[in-house]
């Protein structure tokens, strides 16, 4: 659907059953839920899809190794759970990956060996592969570039690894297709209330400037690390005051060329000098190294790293592989921000924590927010927001949830011969679809880094993308792998874009984006 018929058709949608404030992980999961029980649903991002949090994760699709130390049994069970439904729903996106956990010590094979065993049998039949204990010469095969002075052996487990923006994007398309109206770069710039209950949200196009209203049975606040302005903007206007809930930490992550960890296998350091996890993933053709747990006190919509995130890092990394990364190295840096959540206690009903990863609210108007959680458990947490909904009265017959079994956009059940996500990137990204990219103009013309014209026009025409950053850091991964390529391939895409779009593609800001990304721009 272009831009226009999208616009037009929220200008025609004055009323729905749910309306979605976020177009992260959370706020599409709530909205693909919703349309494929048959609810009418409006999604509304004041950004790109996926453009906040959701596309800076670390690429681990995961039940959480480290929650098993804390006895949070039910919690790790229920991510293993969902990581197999997403590997199975989006196999394009979302792909089994080993690790190896080396050890330099002679009990840390078996003390953290018997650990992943413990997950293994947690899994159950969701499980991925057996965990194996390594003899050395073992782990200096599937980790070649491993520091060998010292090294005893090592434990293989198994994860998964995905593309977490174009698995935001798959999100948003299927919803469209079961029905939701799904609008990127329209902001929510206020609350609808009646009688002290809130009634819909009032949203602004930031290309056009048009004003809508729609009026919904149930607002559901999935701004991510914003939550609390609309929290805030709530109380306001039913005159009670607002304890924040969001905690935002950060987290970095320094991207470097593959040579440095060769192979198919991700590396993972379970305590780091100062106790933290480290991991250097494989991923589209580069290597991810990170990351860090750091808090900030700001929301800034590109946060930038602390030096002390960077020397952690690169120190860490020097400590187990041979060659160590400097910063001069790394071929782009970036960072995340995680909505840590302290729940308050100044709402009418109870807070309900599902988790201790993910937090949904009601306020005494009905605002729904929900924040904190996993891109792991993104299904789960979108039903428990139903069931929270209707438990609060604002939703009535709701019908069975189905999307433990709905395959996303893209999915091809035929994995015979799928490359693997550490693979650089290419067509197999785009699954089922391949081939209606081919189909376009350009599909010979590569500009760069696996991208070729074709995909521009099919992000313009199929992907929601309207601007060189929409393209080159989420529909293409390019700033996030290179983001010294993909500042060389800005005026070239601006031109496509230009052409399909008719309007400003912002080639001007994204070069200045791209250059907070290289390394020479990082904290000195």
């Amino acid at each position: 659907m272009r831009r226009e018929e999208l616009l037009a058709a929220l200008a025609r949608t004055t009323a729905c059953d749910v309306a979605v404030i976020g177009g992260g992980a959370t706020g599409l999961g709530v909205a693909l839920d919703a349309a494929s029980r048959g609810l009418s649903v409006v999604l509304l991002e004041s950004h790109d899809f996926g453009g906040g949090t959701s596309s800076r994760a670390t690429k681990l699709v995961h039940g959480g190794v480290r929650y098993l130390a804390q006895g949070n049994v039910a919690l790790v069970r229920e991510a293993l759970h969902e990581r197999r439904v997403l590997l199975r729903n989006a196999p394009h996106l979302a792909q089994p990956l080993p690790f190896v956990m080396p050890s330099y010590r002679l009990w840390e094979t078996p003390f953290y060996g018997a650990g992943l065993k413990l997950y293994d049998a947690l899994a159950g039949s969701d499980g991925l592969a057996d965990t194996r204990f390594l003899n050395r010469a073992e782990t200096l095969a599937a980790l070649p570039t491993v520091r060998p002075d010292g090294l005893k052996g090592g434990v293989e487990y198994w994860d998964g690894q995905f593309d977490d923006a174009r698995l935001a994007l798959a999100l948003a398309r299927t919803a469209a297709a079961r029905g939701a109206l799904v609008v990127n770069y329209c902001a929510v710039t206020g609350l609808l209330h009646e009688g002290g209950r809130v009634a819909g949200v009032r949203c602004e196009d930031r290309e056009g400037g048009a004003v809508f209203e729609v009026r919904a049975r149930c607002v559901v606040n999935a701004a991510g690390v914003w939550v609390d302005r609309l929290r805030q903007a709530d109380g306001e206007a039913i005159g009670r005051a607002v304890q924040p809930m969001v905690a935002p930490s950060q987290g970095v992550h320094v991207v470097v060329d593959r040579e440095f960890l060769p192979g198919r296998h991700a590396l993972m350091v379970p305590k780091t000098a100062d106790g933290r996890v480290l991991f250097g993933v494989p991923w589209l053709g580069k290597v991810i190294l990170g990351t860090t747990d750091t808090p900030r006190g700001d929301l800034a919509r590109e946060p930038r790293p602390f030096d002390a995130e960077l020397r952690f890092i690169l120190g860490e990394a020097a400590r187990y592989l041979v060659r160590a990364p400097r910063l001069q190295d790394a071929r782009s840096v970036w960072v995340g921000l995680r909505p840590l959540v302290r729940p308050p206690d100044d709402e009418g009903a109870p807070t309900k924590a599902l988790s201790r990863e993910h937090t949904v609210l009601v306020s005494r108007s009905g605002l729904v927010t929900v924040t904190g959680g996993k891109w792991t458990t993104y299904r789960a947490m979108a039903e428990d927001v139903l069931e929270r909904c209707a438990e609060a009265g604002l939703l009535h017959g709701l019908e069975r949830g189905v999307t433990a079994d709905l395959p996303l956009v893209g999915a091809d059940p035929d994995t015979a011969g799928r490359r693997p996500l550490s693979d650089p990137p290419g067509l197999h990204l785009y699954g089922s679809e391949a081939g209606a990219v081919q189909a376009l103009p350009g599909a010979g013309a590569e500009l760069g880094g696996g991208l070729t014209e074709a995909m521009v026009r099919f992000a313009a025409r199929h992907e929601y993308a309207r601007t060189v950053e929409d393209v080159l850091a989420r529909r293409s991964r390019l700033l996030f792998l290179d983001a010294a390529q993909a500042a060389r391939l800005g005026a070239a895409v601006a031109g496509i874009l230009r052409e399909e779009t008719g309007v400003d593609p912002h080639e001007a800001a994204f070069a200045a984006l791209a250059a907070s990304y290289r390394p020479d721009r990082q904290p000195a």
